[in-house]
């Protein structure tokens, strides 16, 4: 539903950056998030697996909100690169057949239109210039025998979303994947 950018001012407030279509449903008081920590978050032992908002509001094109529990910037600061996420029974199915939920996507396996297996699709990126694929491939030469490629979601790039099949059919440009 959304990522915590950073903390706002001293008394605990989070912006956010919002990654749903209905931010006037999930960002009300009362409304328990799902917390999906970052490595930074859990390596200074935050354990919180939810947390429950206690006001929302709009500021200079941000959306700030309140937690309970989030009493100063420190745990504010704690919070920062967060997912704050919805259980899948409670997100709403998108109307669009081409639209689909981050938590849909991730872990399907990536193959060529050829039927080749590429990897695993590992996160969903959101930028402004729109939605990436994180895809992790074997690569023999990688430090951890891994690396990570960033595929545009667009259909001229990912003709294909399977969820029964569980992967996703990719149609690269010369290079994406190199």
């Amino acid at each position: 539903m959304g990522r915590v950018v950073r903390p706002h001012g001293v008394r605990g407030e989070l912006v956010v950056e919002v990654l749903t279509d209905s931010p006037e449903l999930r960002f009300v008081p009362g409304s328990v998030l799902g917390l999906k920590r970052g490595r930074a978050g859990q390596s200074r032992g935050a354990s919180a697996q939810s947390l429950t908002v206690t006001a929302a509001r709009q500021h200079a094109g941000r959306l700030l909100v309140r937690a309970e529990g989030v009493d100063g910037r420190d745990a504010a600061e704690e919070l920062r690169g967060a997912l704050l996420t919805v259980s899948a029974d409670e997100a709403e199915s998108p109307e669009d057949p081409d639209e689909f939920h981050d938590t849909e996507l991730i872990g399907l396996r990536a193959a060529l239109v050829s039927g080749a297996d590429v990897g695993v699709v590992r996160d969903v990126l959101h930028s402004p210039a729109g939605e990436l694929l994180a895809i992790t491939i074997a690569d023999p030469e990688a430090d951890k025998g891994e690396r990570e490629v960033l595929v545009p979601f667009v259909s001229a790039i990912v003709p294909e979303v399977d969820l029964g099949s569980g992967r996703v059919v990719l149609d690269p440009p010369e290079g994406l994947l190199d």
